[in-house]
């Protein structure tokens, strides 16, 4: 089975929420949410060191896209579905075509976080992996001192299957850190 055969939507919603696939010309309000969130973002997510340029958004939006063609990598953005506000990005992510495995991944505008955006498009996120791509386990990697990320899957029904750790680097390359590997199979 070669997955670009796949034919499946590139978008679904939620009760909030419209979800996508990331289309060119996207850089400019993914690099604003960047900027505004970098000091949340920081600690967490290796994209969020520096506020980067727009022009180097735009270039990893551009290249989401074709990965999101190929397969390869299945990033998604979230928006408000009423008032259209860019929300933040999830995505499934270290795929395993074979085995129907999926890793979920997701970050929020900081000026929408706290309000159930992100366990929302998770959520929406798991049914949509289940039905159109035939999901068996989906699993969230999240740093056991990011209390944030970490409520989601448990919020969610997913399993704590272990805590690997010192097995990576913090963003600032500082310190060993441990992850926090949850599952869901189905």
């Amino acid at each position: 089975m070669n997955p670009i055969l796949l034919d499946f939507p590139d978008s679904f919603t939620t009760n909030r929420l419209f979800i996508r696939s990331p289309r060119f010309g996207d850089g400019k309000e993914v690099n604003e949410a960047i900027a505004y969130s970098i000091n949340e973002l920081r600690p967490w997510m290796p994209f969020a060191q520096s506020i980067p340029e727009l022009e180097e958004t735009e270039a990893n939006i551009r290249q989401s896209c074709a990965d999101f063609l190929t397969r390869k990598d299945l990033r998604l953005h979230i928006y408000d579905k009423e008032k259209g506000h860019f929300i933040g990005s999830t995505g499934l992510h270290r795929m395993n075509w074979k085995a129907r495995r999926f890793e979920i991944g997701y970050w929020c505008h900081s000026k929408y976080s706290g309000i159930g955006y992100i366990t929302e498009a998770v959520e929406g996120l798991i049914k949509f992996a289940v039905k159109e791509l035939k999901a068996n386990r989906i699993e969230i990697c999240a740093d056991s001192k990011n209390m944030k990320s970490r409520r989601i899957p448990e919020n969610l029904g997913f399993t704590l299957e272990a805590i690997l750790q010192k097995d990576d680097i913090s963003t600032d390359g500082s310190t060993l850190r441990d992850t926090c590997l949850y599952s869901k199979t189905f």
